[in-house]
């Protein structure tokens, strides 16, 4: 029998609602793995081991009080963006270090709700953004794990935790999950609150989850998402339940992914990817033709390019409207890529952002129309593995279309380099539809079987 801590989400979750392992039994076999592991890898910003036992031996001694939620016990892993009542969310930064909120994020306090056992703050870049944190790749230590969700990443690989929250602004969910070999969904935008998540860019910001399958994101989807009156953007409809309800329901990997149109974009998403990732994006394209998908070619606008021009406006505009206050008092303690983003921010002239905002418009429109004749578009979630070395975080520039445009996302993994580093295949698709998108996954990962590796550590 394997060892609580290497069940994925779903199979713990399922023992704990059979009776056959307990809460306590679940939280105390990760927490001794976190202990034995974490020193290496260094994903945690901060572990509150005392409040998860406790919480988790309330639930085993007194099974009937509380919540008997999907994610009852499940110990889960939060992004340090993400208020936390009572505990500190420093936000990988000087100038938050000692913050402690008064109020739980929305999707913090939804997860409670469904019985999740809050482990801790993972690590992040500073403020989200692109100065790494001291979080190591658990495949490779002296590689990044990617950003911003870079705890997050690293602690799911390393078994450390069974889900966790992540952020993407630019590509902070897929990028670490591609190289930290698991599982990312980014939510279309307004299907997963930002309330109580610090800001990096308001209209581009995108709080989802993490996992090591595709099914246990889809448990941790069906917790968080949804309205919610304290984030205006969030929308009401269509409703958000039953994602890994739905992903039972389907009578095989076959039929899941039967018929389904996958597009392969003429450009743009393989731009600069390595032969190793391209082979295996190659060999993924092949496999989904296997499982009955009818896989064809599509045309990307005219505009493609210049959009993905107009995202760097917005984001650097906004980033400099969030930290404006603080950086004109402080400086000196900003991280120096943050730093350049904000000053590049603050000398964009007001029309230039108003234009962007037009183009990103106008590219909704023509990927609406993309995504009339196919289901979902099929890329690499990176232009190779994670990069060696700790002083970058690698690129997010195939992960970035699809914040820009709000429209969901998933990376699952697709293969592993001859070094042994994860890579991973990404699918974009319909706003709204992220079902879509977790069914073609489930039927892949079914097929293919890459995530159920595991590092060495």
């Amino acid at each position: 029998m394997p060892e609580p801590w290497e069940l994925s989400l779903s199979d713990a979750a399922a023992a704990i609602a059979a009776g056959r392992l307990s809460p306590l039994e679940l939280i105390d076999s990760t927490l001794d793995r976190l202990e034995r592991v974490e020193p290496r890898v260094q994903a945690w910003a901060r572990v509150r081991a005392d409040d998860a036992r406790a919480a988790a031996k309330k639930m085993t001694d007194r099974p009937g009080s509380g919540t008997s939620g999907p994610l009852r016990g499940i110990p889960v892993g939060v992004k340090d963006i993400f208020y936390t009542e009572g505990v500190e969310t420093s936000c990988g930064s000087k100038i938050m270090a000692g913050f402690v909120p008064s109020y739980d994020a929305t999707s913090v306090a939804r997860l409670r709700q469904a019985g999740a056992v809050i482990l801790g703050k993972t690590h992040t870049t500073e403020f989200a953004s692109f100065d790494p944190s001291p979080a190591r790749n658990p495949w490779a230590l002296d590689h990044t794990p990617g950003g911003s969700s870079s705890g997050s990443g690293a602690a799911l690989a390393a078994r450390m935790c069974h889900g966790a929250l992540g952020s993407q602004t630019s590509g902070s969910i897929c990028r670490p999950a591609a190289f930290c070999g698991v599982v990312g969904l980014k939510p279309t935008f307004g299907r997963v609150s930002r309330h109580g998540v610090h800001p990096l860019a308001w209209t581009l910001d995108h709080p989802g989850p993490m996992a090591r399958t595709v099914r246990d994101v889809a448990m941790l989807f069906d917790a968080v998402a949804g309205p919610d009156p304290y984030d205006p953007s969030t929308v009401p409809a269509p409703p958000v339940s039953g994602a890994a309800a739905a992903l039972d329901d389907l009578r095989g990997r076959d039929a899941a992914a039967r018929g389904l149109r996958v597009g392969v974009p003429d450009r743009y998403f393989t731009d600069g990817l390595d032969p190793e990732g391209a082979a295996a994006y190659r060999e993924a394209l092949r496999a989904l033709g296997d499982l009955g998908c009818r896989v064809e070619n599509v045309r990307l606008p005219e505009l493609f390019e210049a959009a993905m021009d107009a995202h760097e406006i917005i984001h650097n505009v906004e980033a400099a409207a969030v930290h404006a206050d603080t950086y004109r008092a402080r400086p000196g303690d900003y991280g120096h890529k943050l730093r350049a983003i904000i000053e590049t921010g603050f000398h964009v002239p007001a029309p230039a952002y108003v234009r962007a905002q037009q183009i990103r418009t106008l590219l909704i429109e023509t990927i609406r129309e993309v995504l009339r004749d196919v289901d979902v578009l099929a890329t690499p979630s990176a232009p190779g593995p994670a990069p060696a070395g700790l002083a970058s975080t690698g690129s997010p520039v195939y992960n970035r279309p699809f914040s820009f445009l709000g429209f969901p996302s998933i990376t699952v993994p697709c293969g592993y380099t001859k070094s042994g580093l994860p890579l991973g295949l990404q699918f974009g698709g319909r706003p709204f539809d992220e079902i879509t998108l977790l069914r073609l996954a489930a039927a892949y990962e079914a097929a293919t079987s890459w995530g159920s590796r595991a590092p060495a550590l």
